[in-house]
């Protein structure tokens, strides 16, 4: 059996990523794997690692899944199906986390139409769910009866050109 070099740091780091991606485990929290240098499971996802030894034509590969479950795919779903407006963000509406999240939540607001949020920050899976479900890589992410509407920027060009409003009194009339 051919033994395998001794991993650096930062193969270290990607493997346990890679492994805690697949059994769908975060990291502690005091773990160096959940510093602000921490990469997105998504970057990882349906990428094999290759690690090579200093024996030739020896190596150790892993792959990871995606975290977007058949079981969180229909709960985002019956989430989205079920409000006519749904805000994917960080933080809550009464308590925004973020800049973009918190202007998106003053539009609708000042829109008087009642809409539902959930908070990504809460669930780590939630969040790397919503990338892959949406294929849209940053939040907030809003919902109109049932279809991804966009996030900050497209939110407030549709709402300073008027089509925002229409949408909403559409999906809200139907």
């Amino acid at each position: 059996m051919a033994s395998l070099a001794p991993l650096s740091s930062w193969t270290a780091i990607r493997v346990t990523r890679a492994l805690a991606a697949a059994r769908r485990v975060q990291p502690p929290a005091n773990s160096f794997l959940a510093g602000p240098r921490r990469r997105d499971v998504a970057t990882l996802v349906s990428q094999p690692l290759r690690f090579r030894s200093k024996s030739p034509g020896t190596s150790l590969s892993a792959r990871c899944f995606s975290a977007l479950s058949p079981e969180m795919k229909s709960t985002i779903d019956k989430v989205v199906q079920s409000h006519k407006v749904v805000l994917f963000m960080k933080g809550t509406k009464d308590f925004p986390q973020c800049g973009f999240s918190n202007t998106v939540v003053q539009i609708l607001k000042s829109l008087n139409v009642p809409f539902e949020t959930l908070n990504i920050l809460e669930n780590d899976m939630l969040r790397q769910g919503m990338k892959e479900y949406s294929s849209w890589p940053t939040f907030p992410q809003l919902y109109i009866d049932g279809e991804f509407f966009g996030g900050c920027d497209i939110t407030i060009e549709a709402y300073k050109s008027g089509q925002l409003q229409e949408l909403i009194e559409k999906a809200t009339c139907s």
